[in-house]
């Protein structure tokens, strides 16, 4: 029998289906009361249904209800291994499956609140960007028992249902890494329906005393995975015992099988070509999942509003200590007249700082932010500002997506100015897409949970790169509303050019990355001579006022300090060379003195292998996440684990 709960004039009713006519149940009795009285109790119902002279319902003029609305539990299991080898291959941690896969059938709960019907809207999670679906199926406990053998945990499924277990992979990454189970990640919604099918209409399935249904899940149509239920690594009827383990059962008790391989987004992430990931759910997508005898699920997504922010608890390892010229909190503050500097506590890797210089009537913007989310808070601060004074030009100072990513939302009419170094390098550089995946990626135990740390709390999804109007050389002068603004590129340092903006009537000089304040520089590009000739350029201009990159605002001093750092690392890099030491050597037994309390200190890894590399062109080229990994396990050894703490973000 398929069973169905639908939405009345007078409220849920339950019903038989026959064809596609609905034969309802007496009114005030629900599927799960009826699921009560057993697998002969429901047949029973289900006869009596069908006789009744009750007035029937056409399926189609129906709206259809979860089978169960209101389960006890739900448990979600992990019963296709080939769907765990896909995800953790997606992740960059290869096929191979820890021994706990193979010696257990394990599970989760699910949220029985948030049950959806199989053609309801389905919300996604609050503040989640990685919405994905996950195509299922489950079975329904039809009776009270605990300690079941496999062969009686079989016979006490009174049904089977399609299960979508709705899934915000940014909120089950970070939540992960506490490693205390499902949490927000899962909570949004958990789709059943659209019938509930009992054991003996879908015996004509059963292959080897397992069910053999053909699965297909689709976005928009196009179909994204397919495979079939016969895949299963672990039966239902183990997984049932393994969940009755001293543990009483009730009926309506609900218990998914994982997901079918192929047939969820995140297993379409592939490291090696980022371009091929079809792209995770947004408002208005479609999802549909089709399950051979148990019929089809057909959804529209949409997006929930943005949770209320939490502030996050003080981190005392992540503490900038840097003087400060203003305080440094976040958001925007006035240096000098009509110039303000938007600041990002604590200056780490994303958390970038950018500027506004207000003449009449127009503004130059100094850098957008790592993501839409953050620009967007910036500009609309700068409103009050930028709405007698819009923003007509704006200067990127590097390349780097925490200066560029938010450079769409500036108005079409918005000059965009870079150095020409600048501009090339924005257009073959790092995609926002390559960093979402460093946010995924499983890189070992160690540089896993700190590639996470640094960039998981960020959301590249949405980010179109919108490269520099004009280019310059070496300098650039322009007018801003009557205000004479000077445009220096000073690089290769940083990255291949790194320009500050210098305005000489309000003493104020926005070094852009060529300063990291209280935080440690990274030499991305180098060499590291023309950084310290670019230091000792921005002390001659005698700016008694200095945004950084990164890190508070500060004052020819702070410059002196960057200054001092990159001579000493490549003081001490060229005395580890002399003495035969290979590049890694010297980054593990660097003494970084007074700068070994400045935030990031493990990007010395970096700055040793730049220099290192202008010591010796023939040191092995690196990319950049293996740089990043080289950092996580530099300060592993000094540092312990990393602990997860985030500055606070709307």
């Amino acid at each position: 029998m398929k069973w169905v709960t639908y939405q009345s004039d007078s409220g849920e009713r339950a019903g038989v289906l026959s064809r596609d006519t609905i034969h309802p149940a007496p009114p005030g009795v629900t599927l799960l009361e009826l699921v009560t009285r057993g697998a002969d109790g429901l047949r029973r119902a289900g006869e009596a249904a069908l006789r009744s002279a009750a007035d029937t319902v056409p399926l189609g003029r129906a709206r259809l209800l979860a089978p169960i609305p209101r389960p006890p539990s739900i448990r979600d299991s992990l019963c296709f291994l080939d769907h765990m080898r896909n995800c953790q291959a997606a992740m960059g941690g290869g096929r191979t499956l820890a021994d706990s896969w193979y010696r257990i059938p394990a599970f989760y709960f699910a949220c029985p609140a948030t049950v959806l019907g199989p053609f309801d809207d389905a919300p996604t999670a609050p503040g989640s960007a990685w919405q994905d679906f996950e195509l299922e199926i489950a079975a329904v406990i039809g009776v009270s028992a605990r300690d079941l053998t496999v062969e009686e945990a079989e016979r006490a499924i009174i049904g089977y249902t399609i299960f979508n277990d709705w899934s915000a992979r940014d909120l089950q990454q970070l939540e992960g890494q506490l490693a205390i189970g499902q949490g927000k990640g899962k909570d949004s919604g958990v789709t059943l329906g659209p019938y509930l099918v009992t054991p003996d209409e879908l015996e004509p399935y059963r292959r080897d005393g397992r069910l053999d249904l053909q699965v297909t899940a689709l976005v928009n149509d196009t179909v994204i995975g397919s495979g079939s239920t016969a895949q299963m690594d672990w039966s239902f009827g183990e997984v049932v015992s393994y969940v009755s383990r001293g543990v009483p059962l009730r009926p309506g008790d609900v218990i998914g099988s994982g997901t079918v391989p192929t047939c969820t987004l995140v297993e379409h992430l592939n490291p090696a070509a980022p371009e091929s990931f079809p792209g995770w759910l947004h408002d208005g997508d479609v999802v549909t999942l089709r399950v051979q005898g148990l019929g089809e699920t057909r959804q529209t997504v949409r997006a929930s509003a943005a949770p209320h922010p939490l502030p996050a608890r003080p981190n005392p390892a992540r503490v900038n200590r840097a003087p400060a010229r203003v305080p440094y909190t976040r958001g925007l503050h006035e240096v000098a007249d009509r110039v303000w500097a938007w600041t990002l506590p604590d200056g780490g890797y994303g958390w970038s700082n950018a500027g506004l210089v207000a003449g009449d009537g127009a503004a130059l913007l100094v850098d957008t932010l790592f993501d839409l989310a953050l620009t967007r808070e910036m500009l609309a601060a700068m409103g009050p500002i930028t709405a007698s004074a819009p923003i007509t030009d704006a200067l990127i100072t590097h390349s780097n997506g925490d200066h560029t990513h938010g450079n769409q939302l500036l108005d079409p009419s918005v000059r965009i100015i870079a150095a020409t170094g600048t501009a090339e390098e924005i257009a073959h550089g790092m995609a926002p897409e390559m960093l979402a995946m460093a946010q995924t990626a499983n890189l070992g135990p160690i540089a896993t949970p700190y590639t996470r740390d640094r960039f998981g709390h960020f959301d590249f999804s949405g980010i179109t790169v919108r490269n520099a109007d004009e280019t310059f050389e070496r300098e650039l002068t322009i007018e801003v509303g009557g205000r004479r603004v000077d445009l220096l590129n000073l690089g290769p340092a940083h990255t291949g050019a790194d320009s500050v903006v210098h305005v000489p009537d309000a003493g104020v000089l926005f070094g852009g990355d060529l300063l990291f304040i209280g935080c440690t520089p990274i030499v991305w590009a180098g060499p590291i001579a023309n950084w310290i000739a670019a230091c000792d350029a921005m002390i001659a201009l005698d700016a008694p006022i200095v945004v950084p990159g990164h890190g508070p605002v500060t004052d020819p001093d702070g410059i002196r300090a960057v200054r001092g750092y990159l001579v000493h690392v490549s003081e001490q890099a060229e005395a580890a060379h002399r003495k035969g030491l290979s590049w890694s050597e010297a980054a593990d037994t660097i003494d970084l003195g007074e700068y070994g309390t400045w935030l990031d200190a493990e990007r010395v890894v970096v700055n040793v292998y730049q220099r290192y590399r202008e010591l010796d062109p023939d040191t092995p080229a690196l990319e950049v996440m293996a740089l990043l990994v080289m950092q996580a396990e530099w300060l592993a050894k000094r540092a312990g684990p990393i602990r997860l703490a985030r500055p606070e973000r709307n």
